[in-house]
């Protein structure tokens, strides 16, 4: 199985979530956790709001049973959602999230360009990162 497959099977029965649906999942109380790297935050900017976590911690950051987690990962019905560049790997990530308990993990559809081609907001930072 190649990484389309792979891809194509996490996002089976998944609801992935659009830039205003992501607002309004913030609104309820989400969080949204960036997994992008540091140079295309640089590029892209900050995303308003967002956790950064680096991919290679994420699970160990967000898992409510985990010594090593976040004051935010509070229990598992958490709503999480991931964002990354284009809204692959984040797709990726949200499965692995959903994998160690957090069924209500989810990521953003076509990640931060499509936030940015519809208009919405970045900012210059400084972003919360929780390595």
């Amino acid at each position: 199985m190649g990484i389309d497959e792979v891809l194509a099977a996490t996002r089976v029965g998944v609801r992935r979530v659009s830039p205003s649906e992501l607002i309004a999942a913030r609104e309820r109380g989400a969080l949204v956790v960036d997994t992008r790297t540091e140079a295309h935050r640089r590029e892209q900017g900050e995303f308003p709001g967002a956790v950064v976590i680096d991919r290679t911690v994420l699970e160990w950051r967000l898992d409510p049973t985990s010594p090593f987690r976040i004051p935010e990962a509070t229990g598992s019905d958490l709503e999480v959602v991931v964002i990354c560049r284009h809204g692959y790997s984040s797709s990726l990530a949200a499965a692995s999230l959903r994998a160690v308990g957090l069924p209500r993990a989810t990521d953003l559809a076509g990640g931060v360009q499509a936030w940015i081609a519809a208009g919405l907001p970045m900012t210059d930072g400084p972003a919360d990162v929780r390595a």
